[in-house]
């Protein structure tokens, strides 16, 4: 489905209740959305599994965090088409700072950060009256050749939330990189 803004919306299950609405990550260059393979097979694992919530996934206009604020007006764009009651921002890495930029939408709950990009210079004021969850791995970092979110940023984040009355809890995965399917010793999915 074509959001108002040219981005692109995919919805798997009933959204008149409750919805998730996951966003994706993004990186320096500016280039086309793409759908995010962390978030599609999030989405096939859950939506099963909950089948009363209605799962919807953005695909940016532009994928990059030099367009934040395009990515932020896609989600907003997609949380106001879903329309659910209640809605719940799942953001993978640069996905974070988007869920948090547009958390003051009406019906947003709560944010629901994996691996997020929480940069220093974003404003956490949307995240007032909602809750904030943050998952990171404890291996996630920026290295040579393989994308990466430091845990220290997103906590340094998650505790400016904090300092202004957010509710919420910051979980560190052991052995966990920055994609959401694998975990770095085993190899095998998170669960």
């Amino acid at each position: 489905m074509l959001l108002s803004t040219g981005a692109e919306l995919r919805v798997t299950g009933p959204t008149q209740g409750a919805a998730v609405i996951c966003v994706n990550g993004g990186q320096a260059a500016e280039v086309e959305g793409t759908w995010s393979a962390s978030l599609e097979w999030l989405v096939r694992r859950l939506a099963p599994r909950f089948p009363a919530l209605g799962f919807a996934e953005v695909r940016y206009r532009i994928k990059s965090w030099r367009r934040l604020e395009w990515c932020i007006e896609d989600a907003r764009a997609a949380i106001r088409e879903v329309a659910a009651p209640r809605t719940l921002l799942l953001g993978f890495s640069m996905g974070g700072a988007v869920s948090i930029g547009c958390a003051a939408e009406p019906g947003v709950e709560e944010v629901l950060g994996l691996a997020p990009w929480i940069p220093d210079r974003l404003s956490v004021e949307p995240l007032r009256g909602k809750r904030l969850r943050v998952l990171h791995g404890s291996l996630d970092r920026n290295l040579p050749g393989v994308p990466g979110v430091s845990a220290a940023l997103s906590r340094r984040g998650f505790d400016r939330a904090r300092a202004i009355g957010v509710e919420g809890e910051y979980t560190v995965i052991p052995g966990a990189l920055h994609g959401v399917a694998l975990r770095a010793r085993s190899g095998r999915p998170l669960r």
